[in-house]
Order: C-alpha cells, then structure tokens, then sequence
C-alpha cells in the first residue's frame, strides 16, 4: 500500500462510510492502494460518489465546488483525503 494519505480520522471516515452503505464491512479489504481507482475497481459507481459527496458535505460543513469533481481529485481514496483535507472550510472530524 501506498503512503496514508494526509489525514488518518478523514480515511476513516471515508472507509466506514464505504462499509456502511455499499461494502458492508469490506472497504478496507477492497481498497489495496489508496491510489487504486474507485470506478475502475468497483469500489464506488456515479450514483456512489454523489451520494458520498453528499454524505462529505454535510458531515464535514464544506461545500464542494462541482469545478473540482474530476478524477484527479476524487477517484481514489487518498485523492479525497488530500483534496478534503486541503479544503479551505475543512475544520477537522
């Protein structure tokens, strides 16, 4: 596996998310590299990431500007951590 990403509380966060609502517990074991890349793994599909930029915004008091949904910054688990934790609103979990 590649290094963490840059916040440990927000991949966890991204991780239960994932085991709550699509992987019932196997997130973890799915992602083999925080680089890997949700869509073309199976991880996560459209309708899945929308949901969980919902779930990112709500819970975390951001807003995500739509100009930043691109695969360089959310098809990966350390992409999301990076770019969540870089945010300019992001206050910590």
């Amino acid at each position: 596996m590649t290094d963490s990403p840059s916040d440990p509380a927000l991949r966890q966060l991204v991780i239960d998310w994932l085991d709550d609502n699509y992987h019932f517990g196997d997130a973890a074991e799915m992602i083999h590299d925080d680089e890997m890349s949700f869509l073309q793994n199976g991880v996560l599909d459209s309708l899945g990431f929308v949901q969980l930029l919902l779930f990112l915004e709500e819970r975390l008091a951001l807003q995500i500007d739509r100009s930043d949904l691109s695969p360089e910054n959310f098809d990966g688990l350390g992409k999301i951590v990076d770019y969540l934790a870089g945010h300019p609103e992001y206050r910590g979990i």
